[in-house]
């Protein structure tokens, strides 16, 4: 369980744009780091259409949106492709971030993966806000308003 305020876990992981990605590059922005099952399914494509359809809003805030999947960066390309996804996927083909960020474990039926969840880390690199168990419809509104109230404080 990752404890609010605390340091964020780093990481090195491959990204849609074909680079690899570190959390010491957002450093000075607020980082919103959102953990999806699967590319192109209907839940997880809500979900990021969602952050889409909100990112300039979100980089008003002073935020970058990062979504993390065990799926390979060809399969984020072409799920960024498809929908004109306009941030950065990371490929976790491991779960080794994935765990660290107690986003792997048991999805019932579906048996085990990773499971659906957001964590807000501030400029500084620590976690200020976590959701568990997203559900994809209008959290991109959730992160707006958490956001807009962090920049009062």
């Amino acid at each position: 369980m990752i404890e609010l305020n605390s340091k964020a876990p780093d990481f090195e992981l491959d990204g849609s744009d074909g680079r690899r990605h570190t959390l010491s590059e957002f450093k000075g922005k607020y980082l919103v780091l959102y953990f999806y099952p699967k590319d192109d399914t209907p839940g997880c494509t809500v979900e990021a259409c969602g952050f889409r359809d909100s990112i300039s809003e979100i980089k008003k805030l002073g935020a970058e949106v990062v979504g993390v999947s065990h799926d390979g960066t060809d399969s984020h390309g072409k799920f960024r492709d498809k929908y004109s996804l306009n941030f950065l996927l990371l490929s976790d083909p491991e779960n080794k971030m994935i765990k660290e960020y107690d986003s792997y474990g048991d999805k019932g039926i579906f048996g085990f993966g990773t499971l659906r969840k957001t964590y807000i880390i501030d400029k500084s690199g620590k976690v200020v806000k976590t959701y568990e168990k997203v559900k994809p419809e209008g959290h991109n509104q959730e992160v707006i308003d958490f956001l807009k109230s962090a920049a009062k404080n």
